[in-house]
């Protein structure tokens, strides 16, 4: 009998880096097209910009330093769309442009690429906008119309459970409509893109924080970017923890961080911080649930007794 060795992947699919986010990008359509409908054509300008900004930054990156072209497998793309989507119909197109550049040079290609950043670089190209850009990042327009909003359900104002459930609401671009987030958020499931773990753990956290604090825990789910970020920010496999159990700690870490920022914070959405806190802490969660092999103490004990 012969045995062959090899190290791992040992169980290989045929999906590769850019038939998923080609997924993510199918997954993101239907909220992307009803943000386009209800914000009208300044939307598409800025899901345009953003997505073109990232992918040109991308490509000249590895034009300029000789390195091989990887603007083709879409992850750029997904950064630029999932970054327009967290920003608000009219912003001026230079801070989308401005976004996504931080976005792919700053927080991914500085750290080595695909793979090696430590945070979402969409959520962090949103926070370090939200710090240099605060009045255009908080600035919404009502649906249908070109006006600004007095305020955003989350800042207080007065919609119908059905206006915010459905997305008729003042927002970002892409996180309104829950319905069709959530729709996206099957496919990816269908699709094996992702698990369950981080989206129920992030949206059942957030509705049992509300419920414990006299919130309608249905309006805070569907409220802000809670169901944006859950499913399609922070399932991001590079900065979210390996094992089912990290993927939960992780999930329900997001949902508190959130919950504690609006609750007690003078900012009325906290989605993007709390993931981009728990990227941070993604490799202690990963330390402190991942197995270890088999046999690994008693080689470390070897080990040591050897020196």
């Amino acid at each position: 009998m012969e045995y062959i060795t090899c190290v791992s992947p040992h169980v290989k699919t045929e999906n590769d880096t850019r038939q998923v986010m080609l997924d993510v990008i199918i997954a993101l359509v239907p909220a992307s097209v009803f943000g386009v409908v209800i914000f009208g054509f300044s939307a598409l300008l800025t899901i345009a910009v953003s997505v073109a900004a990232a992918v040109l930054c991308e490509a000249l990156w590895c034009i300029i330093l000789k390195k091989p072209q990887t603007a083709g497998d879409l992850s750029a793309a997904v950064t630029g769309l999932i970054l327009a989507l967290n920003l608000p119909s009219g912003i001026p197109l230079y801070i989308a442009a401005l976004g996504s550049a931080f976005a792919i040079i700053v927080a991914k290609l500085l750290f080595g690429g695909l793979g090696k950043n430590i945070v979402n670089p969409a959520i962090a190209a949103r926070v370090f906008l939200l710090a240099a850009f605060p009045g255009a990042m908080t600035t919404f327009l009502e649906p249908f119309s070109d006006l600004t909003a007095s305020a955003t359900p989350l800042a207080g104002g007065e919609y119908l459970f059905k206006e915010i459930f459905f997305g008729v609401c003042p927002g970002t671009i892409g996180e309104t409509s829950v319905v069709l987030l959530a729709f996206g958020g099957v496919y990816l499931v269908a699709r094996r893109v992702i698990t369950l773990e981080i989206p129920l753990s992030f949206i059942l956290s957030v509705a049992a924080m509300a419920l414990a604090f006299g919130q309608n825990p249905l309006n805070a789910v569907s409220m802000g970017g809670v169901m944006l970020g859950a499913i399609f920010m922070a399932t991001d496999y590079v900065t979210s923890p390996m094992t089912k159990l990290g993927k939960i700690i992780f999930g329900v870490g997001c949902g508190v961080i959130t919950m504690v920022i609006r609750l007690f914070a003078s900012l009325p959405e906290g989605v993007s911080y709390s993931i981009l806190i728990m990227n941070l802490l993604t490799p202690l969660i990963d330390k402190f649930v991942l197995t270890k092999p088999l046999g690994a103490l008693n080689v470390r004990k070897e080990t040591d007794n050897n020196a």
